[in-house]
């Protein structure tokens, strides 16, 4: 099992709303190392489902892959914010992925708080100029995580 961080907007899709749907399609995934991260998951690859761009941007629990990659329909739709004019039914550049809730967690692991711990130094999310909206954890960032909750 591989373990990843995927990040998203809480008025898009937050640790509670997905904790509501029991289950979701992850898309709108528009970068394409970011894509490839996605087409390397597996099911049953746990996540943490980190909040961004919101008052307080965070890790806020954890969710797990329940269908591999595929193509990302919205990226079909006119009317999608993820719209793409160049792909096709036959070439469509980029996927989407199904989870499911794991754990929402008590508070949000802040990323200023994630910042300060030494065993997360290497976590690409704490690190300057990263903006990637999914990333891979190692297994000890993940257990360095889990201690935090």
């Amino acid at each position: 099992m591989a373990y990843w961080l995927m990040k998203s907007e809480p008025d898009e899709l937050s640790i509670n709303g997905l904790k509501k749907l029991g289950e979701a399609r992850w898309d709108g995934v528009r970068n394409y190392q970011a894509r490839n991260f996605l087409r390397a998951m597996a099911v049953g690859d746990e996540f943490f489902f980190y909040h961004s761009s919101c008052p307080e941007p965070g890790i806020a629990g954890i969710g797990k892959i329940i269908k591999a990659a595929y193509p990302d329909p919205t990226a079909l739709e006119p009317e999608s914010h993820y719209f793409d004019a160049k792909a096709s039914a036959d070439k469509n550049p980029w996927s989407a992925i199904d989870v499911a809730h794991v754990q929402a967690f008590p508070k949000v692991l802040g990323l200023g708080y994630l910042k300060q711990q030494a065993a997360l130094v290497e976590l690409p999310l704490v690190q300057k100029g990263s903006r990637l909206s999914v990333m891979p954890v190692t297994a000890e960032q993940w257990a360095a995580v889990l201690t935090l909750r």
